[in-house]
């Protein structure tokens, strides 16, 4: 038996109506009356049979159809295994915040296309909750986050822990205690959508303690840090993001903040073994460590 006359048999016995199974399949009714014809001469069984304008499946048909059924849709799994042998391939877009982007993920992306060059990636600088949510929307294919995500629709692969610190210019520190630093100085605070900011509420409640005020800057690790540099108050910020600052002597530590930054990759579970996400997620297991 041809697939191909099977296939014909399949879409007919759906439709019941030669003139729509001629259309999807884009041939002409005579072409599908002698495809049909020659799988009743090769089974000895009549397939399908008409009372009046109606068309109807025999019982030869509608046992036929069930096997012809189950034979496509291993067909189709036979077709897809066969295209992941293939390699990654397209388009692999990536969400994370401007600080991966910049610092983590250009190094990595150009290790990854040069081992696939047939995928082209697209990064997208997004914060934490938002590039959760574009996993979820199907915009990103996977994400990095800096933040707890525990979905169960999501598959989430962790990649660093990192120490979070109360920090100042050393400039500004100069002569003053973490006390009067904190009563005379605002708060460099990031977004309150940002997923560090619950790593800041926290903080302010443990410590019990309120700032005098509040200058939000949006979700950039640079613009934090840059107006903490220029003098203007105190920041929590992550310790990788201010690891020269700290080597150079112009930011001071005022205190290591207790819960620290988890970073994850994360992708719909249902989406884990498809080949770009699958290859590069273990890169990021064995690069990310080593940045």
């Amino acid at each position: 038996m041809e697939l191909r006359n099977l296939k014909t048999f399949q879409i007919v016995a759906e439709e019941l109506n030669m003139t729509k199974a001629a259309k999807r399949l884009k041939y002409t009714q005579p072409t599908i009356t002698l495809q049909i014809q020659s799988l009743e001469r090769e089974l000895n069984h009549t397939l399908l049979t008409r009372v009046g304008k109606n068309t109807f499946l025999t019982v030869a048909g509608r046992r036929l159809k069930d096997h012809v059924d189950t034979l496509f849709t291993l067909v189709e799994k036979i077709e897809l295994d066969m295209e992941k042998l293939r390699g990654p391939a397209g388009i692999l877009t990536i969400a994370a915040p401007e600080y991966y982007c910049t610092h983590h993920l250009s190094t990595i992306i150009n290790t990854y296309t040069e081992q696939y060059p047939n995928v082209r990636v697209s990064l997208l600088p997004l914060n934490s909750i938002h590039a959760i949510q574009s996993i979820r929307d199907h915009v990103a294919d996977l994400a990095i986050i800096a933040s707890e995500c525990d979905e169960m629709d999501l598959r989430k692969n962790f990649l660093e822990e990192e120490q979070t610190l109360l920090v100042a210019s050393t400039e500004l520190s100069k002569g003053r205690n973490l006390q009067e630093i904190l009563s005379s100085f605002p708060f460099i605070s990031y977004n309150s959508d940002c997923s560090f900011s619950d790593i800041i509420e926290q903080y302010f409640k443990k410590m019990d303690i309120k700032p005098i005020s509040t200058i939000v800057c949006g979700g950039s690790d640079e613009t934090i840090k840059r107006i903490v540099l220029n003098n203007t108050g105190y920041a929590i910020l992550g310790e990788n993001s201010i690891k020269n600052e700290l080597k150079e002597g112009t930011i001071k530590i005022l205190q290591k903040v207790s819960k620290p930054i988890n970073t994850y990759s994360i992708n719909l579970k249902v989406r884990s073994e498809e080949p770009n996400v699958q290859t590069f997620n273990d890169l990021l297991q064995n690069a990310w460590p080593f940045i």
